[in-house]
């Protein structure tokens, strides 16, 4: 390829670059590489940015011709080279260039990425799941006949002998994800469901719910993270089976409330020990001396009654945090 690229490129520049960018991609598909680095190949060998538009599938991927990511959310100017992935316009590969008609390289560049593009998201995201609230309804009850829930994941356009994830948002209807990527997640706290056949998209619901109980606002009073995945719980999952939401809370939850009543900077303090490699890192992460978290967790063993830099009291701490989350109603 490469020899022939070169005689080609002696007869004509645009088809020996044209040679060469088909044996990339087609290196690059062989390789089975993902959306981004084909979508910075693109960008490469452009050498302007490049743009994918999945609406239907909620991906969004711009690459700038240095190959760093740099996402927006800005509408693709019509005026744009661009390859078209599905009939409708709604998916597309765009070469941010300001021409009236894409050159040779510009088109055969369009063609093949687009072309991979296909590939990667028919193997990794299937068709997106319609908005249909009942249809998700009946996935995901266990007690539903599996024929209904079979019926109603072709409605939503899920592949039956494919993967996906269901989703529990704090704040909106459930929702499920085709495919074991993750697409664009909803705002605000979210618990995410492992990624499981089709039919076995109840269990995933169970443990999204499990999930978003881990999960926190990330604010001073409320520190954690707002997005919480079932598989990365592991075993601290089975805390929420004995921790109910709204009944008295366990004793070292109650001390914790209790001190970050009266101590505004504790528990986002303490979040940042328990979520962090050192104390360092800790001091690092709020953004005080280190020394200042040494005084500062002196003053938190007083008012907790527990050491917490000894690996039984961190340890203490991390699972009295966890059970904050739980006891809320």
């Amino acid at each position: 390829m490469k020899e022939l690229a070169g005689r080609l490129t002696a007869l004509d520049p645009d088809a020996g670059a044209a040679v060469r960018v088909i044996a990339y991609f087609d290196r690059l598909s062989e390789s089975r590489a993902g959306l981004e680095a084909l979508v910075r190949g693109a960008a490469v060998l452009s050498g302007v940015p490049a743009r994918l538009v999945d609406v239907e599938r909620r991906v969004r991927v711009r690459v700038e011709p240095d190959g760093t990511r740099k996402d927006s959310g800005t509408t693709p100017d019509p005026a744009w080279p661009s390859a078209a992935l599905a009939p409708g316009g709604a998916a597309a590969l765009w070469l941010e260039r300001a021409a009236a008609a894409p050159s040779v390289v510009d088109a055969v560049i369009l063609e093949r990425a687009a072309g991979a593009v296909r590939l990667v998201l028919d193997r990794t995201r299937g068709r997106a799941p319609a908005d249909d609230p009942a249809l998700v309804e009946t996935v995901l009850d266990g007690s539903a006949p599996e024929a209904a829930r079979v019926h109603a994941a072709r409605g939503l356009g899920l592949d039956t002998a494919g993967a996906a994830r269901a989703l529990a948002p704090l704040d909106g209807r459930p929702r499920i994800m085709a495919g074991r990527s993750d697409a664009e997640l909803p705002s605000g706290r979210v618990g995410v469901g492992p990624a499981v056949p089709v039919l076995d998209l109840p269990r995933s619901w169970a443990d999204a719910r499990v999930a978003l109980r881990f999960t926190a606002e990330g604010t001073a009073q409320d520190p954690g993270p707002r997005i919480v995945y079932a598989e990365e719980l592991g075993g601290v999952a089975l805390l929420a089976g004995l921790v109910a939401p709204g009944a008295e809370p366990p004793a070292d939850v109650q001390a914790l409330e209790a001190a970050g009543a009266t101590t505004p900077w504790l528990l986002a303090t303490l979040h940042a020990v328990v979520s962090t490699a050192s104390l360092r890192a800790a001091a690092a992460e709020i953004n005080v001396h280190h020394s200042t978290l040494q005084d500062r967790l002196t003053h938190a063993e007083h008012l907790l009654g527990w050491p917490l830099r000894t690996p039984q009291g961190r340890l203490r701490l991390q699972l009295a945090l966890a059970m904050r989350h739980l006891a809320r109603p």
